[in-house]
């Protein structure tokens, strides 16, 4: 088993000299001999080695037996061990998810804790096995490409040593080298949606190819592999796509549908930190090639409107104008919806009236550019199609009615006159590094 390991680890570069690494540990066969193991490479690669224990309180006595057996096992190996009690059940109905379910986010939150605090990797005991019963977990719940990857050997922080080895493989293992273990009676029975598959799915399977978890594998491999590079291809898309409102429909729509699909779900991830399912991949493939909305979560909704997909703040769609007047005299400096603005103008008239910065009104008028024509600004919004929905909350400089400057405009002819005469200057920070507003 240790050639298979130090194989998996080099195959997917899990480490390098003088990593440390946090083992998460439960006691049970698999974790155990994953910290036997990387205990044996230690010198070969320099490691600082850590452990954590997450103990549920699900199962009284049992688990209170398997924390104290994680005390013993790591001053056995001298190393340092962090153990988190939370109780699950509990947390569980308040957050309305299954105890599994809360219970994995339990665990991985605590191990990204100690990640950042230790400035380590995260070594996890998934096996071949448990990759096998992910991917069947996957196809039942009706997963596409992505849950046929299965259990990535590397994600992130997080690296699987024993990703390329069976559960009997691990068990041979403990019992040539007589390492000692606890079992989790939750296991034994079928209970819990992993069980079911572990006991009830796999072992049939297994009798139809006693190779079935190598088999697994590598379908997770090459699902994975494609998938990588439909991501790829959907990220190059999207760049090609974007323009300074959203997304162009049309220009989307070219691509094949895996792409395109690809890319929505992209979107989601990046712009609404939103997992979509199937079901709203699909709603949304809908609405590129037809308009509408689809809502997400409580927070967000995908909007195609006039050629444009965006996912927007579902708090922007209602009616929902900030109200802001700041005069330009001189200087002005300000933040406005996540924004910091600052503006100088400098006008030897007296008479002259003030510019406001403000919120859209009734009547305002902007002569674009180069156009030698003045529209309303309602009807170059249209004209732009600017999104509803930021409309009225676009920040503007104005002369009474007459706009000098606009969001995701620019400068009218007005603006730029003053601009080039270096009378006007109107500057936007909102990361770090200021950007002329005229940039849209």
């Amino acid at each position: 088993m240790n050639s298979l390991i130090a194989d998996a680890v080099k195959k997917y570069d899990m480490l390098k000299s003088g990593d440390r690494v946090v083992v998460a540990l439960s006691g049970g066969a698999d974790s155990v001999s994953l910290l036997d193991n990387l205990n044996d490479i230690k010198e070969l690669y320099n490691l600082t080695i850590y452990a954590a224990h997450v103990n549920h309180l699900l199962r009284g006595a049992e688990a209170e037996r398997d924390e104290n057996f994680c005390k013993i096992l790591c001053e056995k190996y001298n190393v340092e061990l962090f153990i988190k009690k939370v109780d699950v059940r509990t947390l569980a109905k308040q957050q309305k998810i299954s105890e599994e379910l809360c219970g994995r986010n339990v665990r991985y939150r605590f191990f990204d804790e100690l990640s950042e605090k230790l400035n380590a990797k995260v070594a996890t005991a998934h096996t071949m096995s448990d990759n096998a019963e992910t991917l069947i977990y996957n196809i039942a719940r009706g997963s596409g490409i992505n849950g046929a990857g299965g259990i990535s050997p590397v994600r992130g922080n997080i690296v699987r040593p024993l990703i390329e080895v069976t559960r009997s493989q691990v068990e041979a293992y403990c019992q040539e080298r007589s390492l000692e273990f606890v079992t989790d009676s939750t296991n034994l029975s079928d209970d819990y949606t992993r069980n079911k598959i572990r006991h009830s799915v796999v072992v049939p399977l297994k009798e139809i190819n006693p190779s079935f978890e190598t088999s697994a594998m590598r379908f997770s491999q090459a699902a994975r592999e494609a998938h990588d590079y439909i991501k790829k291809q959907a990220r190059s898309a999207l760049s090609s796509c974007k323009n300074n409102l959203g997304f162009d429909c049309k220009m989307l729509l070219n691509y094949d549908t895996a792409v395109i699909k690809a890319a929505l779900s992209i979107l989601c991830n990046e712009y609404a930190e939103f997992q979509p399912e199937y079901r709203h991949i699909e709603l949304m493939t809908g609405i590129l090639k037809n308009g509408g909305a689809v809502e997400l979560s409580k927070d967000y909704t995908a909007v195609s409107k006039q050629n444009i997909f965006r996912i927007v703040n579902t708090d922007l769609l209602s009616v929902n104008s900030y109200k802001i007047e700041i005069p330009l005299k001189n200087t002005a400096e300000f933040e406005y919806l996540g924004k910091h603005y600052s503006a100088e103008y400098l006008n030897s008239d007296e008479n002259q009236p003030i510019p406001m910065f403000r919120t859209r009104r009734n009547g305002d008028t902007f002569r674009p550019q180069k156009r030698n024509v003045t529209k309303s600004l309602r009807k170059l919004m249209n004209e732009m199609k600017i999104p509803s929905e930021i409309r009225d909350n676009l920040l503007l400089l104005a002369l009474d009615s007459k706009v000098l400057w606009c969001e995701k405009i620019g400068f009218s002819a007005d603006g730029e006159f003053l601009n080039k005469k270096n009378c006007l200057s109107i500057k936007t920070d909102k990361s770090g590094g200021q950007n002329n507003a005229q940039g849209r």
